[in-house]
């Protein structure tokens, strides 16, 4: 079977800034939020290509 090449580019800019003197800010929620709408299900794609034994890679740059 021929390979395919699929890139998926994530942008994210979240700023985090912790206010101490606030208790509840958006910046927490716009951390958490990204945690469990991207990072989680794509943990999950990944767990599920190791398990039908899809050889494939991953990068990522900072």
């Amino acid at each position: 079977m021929p390979k395919g090449y699929l890139a998926i580019v994530l942008h994210a800019h979240l700023p985090f800034v912790r206010h101490p003197e606030h208790e509840d800010f958006l910046e927490e929620d716009w951390f958490f939020e990204a945690i469990t709408e991207t990072y989680i299900p794509l943990i999950r794609a990944f767990d599920r290509l190791v398990k039908d034994g899809v050889d494939f890679r991953l990068t990522i740059s900072i």
